[in-house]
């Protein structure tokens, strides 16, 4: 089989497509800046057109560029394909759903949001947990199926993801035992004189949280911040704080860590999502996890 152009030529392209400039798919791909653009220039001689232009600090698709793309992601989402079709030729068949968990999404609350999927006979589930950009990223570049997060994915010419809304929960605020009577007295002007744990700004949730307690009129008293929710839960049952938190999780916050509700925090919710790069999702796991299909 002869063809017109260097599969490799088409690859860095793509990533640098996908990343929207020379230096951040170098940077992805640990390679040289210099590396990269020569190998793109190789791939615009071999097709006879241009594919990137200028725009900025980065580049953007000629529409030349935007047809290559389109058949090189057809092209690279089958590759990555390719090893489960292997193994699951000489094994026994399996479903696999490799899921990116951004880091402001509660990990008591991820379990639920994968229920629907929980039940498959021959899944093959792969939970990579990261930072939301990084996620997004590595789902531009079909190395995952569906990233799970609190907040929906920016609007990105050079990134071709679509957000699923996946439900909204209240949030309450819980206390340990050593903490309930005074949180409870005068709640919630109580935040400002109990010790209070709060997510990092790095949660989608912590600005709507600094929004109520202006709203309010209440200085909470602060006493930790973190950005996984698993430690604020922990830190929290072993009397460091009260916290807010998904009421979707009470159960297991009040049954697992002895928790106790103490109140709503009015007008706050939490969101969450899934981002994927379709907009009609045809994944068949991804498919279950949506409350209907968009």
């Amino acid at each position: 089989m002869s063809t017109a152009f260097n599969y490799r030529h088409l690859y860095y392209f793509w990533v640098v497509a996908k990343e929207g400039g020379m230096a951040r798919a170098a940077d992805r791909l640990g390679m040289a800046v210099q590396t990269i653009s020569t190998q793109v220039r190789e791939l615009e001689r071999d097709l006879g057109c241009a594919l990137l232009k200028p725009q900025g600090r980065g580049v953007v698709l000629t529409e030349a560029g935007a047809a290559a793309l389109h058949q090189a992601d057809q092209i690279f989402q089958l590759g990555e394909l390719l090893p489960a079709v292997v193994r699951d030729a000489i094994g026994a068949p399996s479903v696999r759903l490799a899921v990116g968990i951004s880091d402001g999404v509660p990990k008591l609350v991820v379990r639920r949001l994968l229920q629907p999927v929980m039940d498959e006979p021959n899944l093959r589930l792969l939970a990579h947990e990261d930072e939301f950009a990084g996620l997004l990223a590595d789902l531009a570049l079909h190395r995952l199926d569906v990233v799970l997060s609190d907040r929906p994915a920016p609007v990105n010419p050079n990134l071709k993801v679509y957000s699923h809304a996946l439900g909204v929960s209240p949030v309450h605020w819980y206390a340990p035992a050593a903490l309930v009577v005074a949180a409870m007295q005068l709640f919630p002007q109580s935040l400002a004189h109990v010790p209070v744990l709060l997510p990092t700004r790095h949660s989608a949730m912590r600005a709507r949280l600094d929004a109520w307690f202006e709203r309010l009129g209440i200085q909470p008293r602060v006493v930790g911040e973190f950005e996984d929710s698993a430690l604020l839960a922990t830190f929290g049952a072993g009397g460091m704080g009260v916290f807010p938190a998904a009421q979707w999780i009470e159960d297991e916050l009040t049954e697992r860590y002895s928790l106790a509700c103490i109140g709503e925090c009015t007008g706050v919710d939490e969101h969450f999502f899934a981002i994927g790069t379709e907009k009609k999702v045809l994944h068949p796991l991804v498919q279950r996890l949506l409350p209907t299909q968009v």
